[in-house]
């Protein structure tokens, strides 16, 4: 008995009473103290009157548990429940009464499977269950086993007290034995075999092991644990108690309206935790919870989320009330969810009169038609309405170029970058002095060679992004003109200005449909092209009758097969089409090995790999598929649809399967090429798709901040030992991570890079400094790319790659962003992805298209482009200013109380800029904001309640 005393003493009273104490052990000394003398004499040291009446009444209820007189059971039990329950102790010490019992719990274990099965018996079973817990590191799962058998036991009807009224402690055992216990279930039944031994008892030892009640026993038990947490504000403890039996998603049956916010806001921040298919399971979850309590915003944002046509659709009918319906719309206009899944499944003749609202103020909100007034609106406000001059920009007078002249620049490259500069500064402005309000004859076009044109009469579309009414009769005087050059780069623009603004009217299917088919090939590209950015995300079928035939058509270039390929993946951005994507797998196995080789077939792999955009598995047969073809094209398609499936979702091994890939040599010496000759394609080709895998990487991982943290150490490794296709991708994979996020470590990485010995390597950097400010105004990046500027003063291709990251640094004046995460940096924009992707692949090889004649194709990024404003709007969608305060997002997730969402804020008066990393919320509570999350276009209402409050101080 000795040995098992809890060796570990606290005095609770001061030591004068020791005396007292000894007289009183000499009075009482009866026969059973006699034979435990000795472990008395040293526990009875440090024990005070309260504590040894307290041990002798337990020892003697244990006694009274062994008599034969069953009537005595019964007071027993109740008593020792009530001296367990009433017991009070400090955070550190046990509680009293489990301090006495400790000893006694194997003699109690070996009494209880002597008892016949009856009430009494579950009540003994209930209180071994508390006892259990101070032998849990011998005896794992004691407590809830105990609880099962007592639970399976009762006879009456009268259910078993709930777990909570043990205590907090107990529901936290609990809930960690049910963990355990569940998994070694799951795994298989001999794992608990070996793990119950009993060291003192011999008989009862036999029926230990039987694993206690079913599955559904230790389910429906978790959840009258997890009520008890919700109610103790331990959400985050149930909901991963729940996850860890597999039933999650029965958490909505116990929320309430306190606790649903809290449960929902957690289960959202473990989602890019999770591996699939959990993490689809809680954010499906959190909406039906948010659908219960009628919080339609939330619900809707996170049906976005999961990219469900139905879910959207249902929630988007959902709200009665026409405001919020506009607010909704507000919410899918950026999202760029086709219109079409909002249609009841039915004919589209036979719809309520709910339909007939549509066209009016909702379908306004919806095609995002106001975007481009509201947009200019914002400018004014900020003051940045005025045109920027090219010199505005390049600030040149601060170079410190050496040499008066710059020695061999062509000027016609400058004018080049001048265009692209021009038109991504004044960006969705529509007033620029280079292209819009030029005079007659004098335009900025004439001052470009051949392909330069095309360039520049596209730049007009990005001048008068979002505006398609004046926009497109600006643009449409040069659809005339005789030189093929500018009538493409009309086509081009009439594409880009519709970008992300759906209208009735339909005007470039109208413009662009018959260009399609025309034997000019600079047409037909544009044409094409066009089409892809105005409808990107459209999921529209009648575009796909007319682009899919140039797709599978052999005898076309396989530059329009490729570029049509493209136009369909951004139409049809994660939608798993399978028709299109049967077409281009079969195109990929059937054109001739030359055609593959070409630089062209890239795009056709990532028009593919756009189809799977977030889809996760839905792309596994189609990996299948690709594995099949023999060309090297497969390898590149397979990494290009890979990791768009897992965009954003931060997979660890996935990420895990592209590095593999980075670390794979390919050498390409002429000596080893001998050696390679069985496959003649092979050598020269196959290294490509080690580009794709590092972009891949940022792809996979950019969706949460721990995981693109971790990617950057990567791609330090992989900058220092990659081969040289692996180092002039990473730059490009550091932009895409921190797309218009200026994170100063990855500036001075970047600049680093911009000084490499491998001009590729630097170009690529300067491009992904552009991206990583683009839309910041960021100063220090501008003076960096400035010095650049005198740096490269003699090198054409690096000064035109510098001029035009200066161009994406300030665009839009620093009022738009290209960061695909929107809504509280929740959700992943696929079209914003679709664009940014394009652009960077161009850059995996820039020397063929950027450098070539193929440098529109930075008018990919238009998809990415959105304003980086909240602008508030009373019911009616008029501008309502009203002060808010703007400062850097704090994650509070999971936090006690009601922490505050932003630090470091200023006041400001709507509208108002938002950086990629900032958070807005009401200064007052003057207004209710219909939308949950401060951003974009956000409906106000008047709080009823406000003036009476006004009165009052007053």
């Amino acid at each position: 008995m000795s040995e098992q005393k809890i060796s570990v003493a606290v005095p609770s009273q001061d030591p004068k009473k020791k005396d007292e104490k000894k007289e009183e052990e000499t009075k009482q000394n009866g026969a059973p103290e006699d034979s435990k003398k000795k472990g008395d004499e040293k526990a009875g040291e440090d024990l005070s009157e309260e504590d040894l009446q307290l041990k002798e009444q337990l020892e003697m209820l244990v006694e009274r548990l062994k008599e034969s007189n069953t009537e005595l059971h019964r007071p027993a039990l109740e008593t020792l429940r009530t001296l367990i329950r009433t017991s009070t102790s400090s955070m550190t010490s046990v509680p009293k009464p489990l301090k006495f019992l400790h000893p006694h719990y194997p003699e109690l274990q070996a009494l209880y499977e002597t008892w016949p099965p009856s009430d009494d018996k579950a009540l003994f079973a209930d209180i071994l269950s508390v006892l259990a817990m101070t032998y849990s590191d011998t005896q794992p799962r004691g407590t809830l086993r105990y609880r099962l058998l007592s639970a399976a036991m009762r006879q009456s009807h009268e259910p078993l007290s709930e777990p909570g009224s043990w205590g907090h402690e107990y529901v936290r055992h609990l809930a960690a034995e049910l963990g355990e216990e569940y998994n070694a279930r799951e795994l298989g039944e001999e794992v608990e075999v070996e793990m119950p031994a009993k060291p003192t008892e011999g008989a009862p030892e036999v029926k230990q092991p039987e694993p206690v009640g079913t599955v559904d026993d230790l389910r429906a038990l978790a959840m009258q644990c997890a009520a008890f947490l919700l109610r103790h504000n331990a959400e985050p403890d149930a909901v991963d108690l729940l996850e860890e039996l597999e039933i999650a998603d029965r958490i909505a049956e116990l929320v309430d309206e306190n606790t649903y916010e809290r449960v929902c806001q957690y289960m959202i921040a473990c989602v890019p935790l999770l591996l699939p298919p959990d993490d689809v399971a809680f954010l499906r979850t959190a909406h039906k919870i948010y659908r219960q309590r009628s919080m339609f915003p939330q619900a809707l944002s996170l049906a976005i989320r999961l990219g469900d046509s139905e879910l959207i659709r249902e929630d988007f009918n959902a709200p009665a009330n026409p405001v919020m319906k506009r607010q909704l719309a507000f919410y899918l206009a950026r999202a760029q969810v086709p219109k079409e899944w909002l249609d009841p499944q039915t004919t589209e003749d036979g719809v309520d009169a709910g339909e007939t609202e549509l066209p009016e103020d909702l379908a306004e909100c919806l095609g995002n038609t106001r975007l481009s007034t509201f947009f200019r609106e914002f400018g004014k406000e900020l003051g940045v309405l005025e045109p920027k001059s090219l010199e505005d920009v390049y600030k040149s007078h601060l170079e410190n170029t050496r040499g008066t002249t710059p020695a061999n620049v062509d000027s016609a490259r400058a004018n080049l970058a001048g265009t692209f500069v021009n038109a991504f500064v004044n960006a969705g402005f529509g007033n620029d002095k280079l292209m819009v309000e030029a005079e007659e004859g004098s335009s900025w076009i004439y001052k470009n060679k051949d392909h330069g044109m095309m360039s520049a009469a596209a730049s007009l579309g990005l001048s008068l992004l979002w505006d398609t009414d004046v926009g497109l009769s600006h643009v449409d005087k040069y659809t005339y003109s005789a030189e093929e050059h500018i009538k493409a780069g009309a086509l081009l623009a009439t594409g880009i200005l519709n970008t992300g603004v759906r209208t009735e009217a339909d005007a470039a299917l109208a413009l662009l449909g018959d260009y399609v088919d025309n034997k000019s090939v600079p047409l037909k590209t544009s044409a094409i092209t066009g089409l892809g950015l105005a409808y990107v995300g459209s999921h529209r079928e009648d575009l796909l009758a007319l682009l899919l035939p140039h797709v599978g058509d052999d005898s076309v270039s396989m530059e329009i097969a490729s570029l049509a390929a493209l136009a369909l993946g951004f139409i049809f951005v994660g939608s798993g089409n399978g028709e299109i994507a049967s077409t281009i797998l079969q195109t990929l196995m059937e054109r001739e090995p030359k055609h593959l080789d070409e630089k062209w077939a890239r795009y056709m792999a990532l028009g593919l790999a756009l189809l799977y955009l977030g889809t996760q598995d839905a792309s596994d047969a189609t990996i299948m598929t690709l594995r099949a073809i023999e060309h090297p094209i497969s390898k590149q398609a397979e990494v290009l649809v890979t990791s768009c499936s897992w965009a954003g979702t931060g997979h660890v091994l996935k990420v895990q399967e592209l590095l593999h890939l980075c670390d794979e040599h390919i050498e390409k010496t002429p000596k080893d090429k001998e050696k390679d000759k069985e496959t003649p394609t092979e050598p020269p080709k196959d290294d490509t798709f080690q580009a794709f895998a590092v972009l891949g990487i940022a792809l996979v991982a950019f969706g949460e901040e721990i995981g693109a943290e971790m990617s950057l150490r990567q791609f330090n490794h992989l900058m220092h030992y990659g081969e040289p296709i692996i180092r002039k991708t990473v730059p490009l994979a550091l932009g895409l991570v921190s797309a218009s996020n200026p994170h100063l470590p990855i500036l001075d990485t970047l600049s680093k890079y911009s000084h490499d010995n491998d001009l590729q390597v630097a170009l690529n950097a300067i491009f992904a400094m552009g991206l990583v400010g683009a839309g910041t105004n960021n100063a220090r990046l501008a003076q960096m790319l400035r010095q650049l500027a005198g740096y490269y003063h003699k090198e054409p291709d690096c000064l035109f790659m510098v001029r035009i990251a200066q161009g994406l640094v300030h665009m839009g004046k620093g009022t738009i962003t290209v960061n695909p995460f929107f809504m509280d940096r929740q959700i992943m924009s696929k079209t914003s992805v679709a664009g940014l992707l394009a652009t960077l692949v161009a850059f995996t090889d820039a020397k063929a298209f950027i450098l070539d004649k193929y440098h529109w194709m930075l008018y990919f990024l238009v998809t990415a482009m959105y304003p980086r404003f909240l602008i508030t709007l009373d019911e009616d969608l008029n501008n309502l200013p009203v002060t808010v305060r703007v400062g850097q997002a704090v994650d509070v997730v999971g936090q006690a109380g009601k922490p505050r969402t932003i630090s470091g804020f200023q006041t400001h008066t709507t509208p108002v800029r938002l950086g990629t990393t900032e958070r807005a919320e009401l200064a007052t509570e003057e207004y209710i904001p219909y939308a949950h999350v401060l951003e974009g276009f956000v409906i106000l209402r008047k709080n009823p309640g406000w003036e009476k409050e006004d009165k009052m101080e007053l």
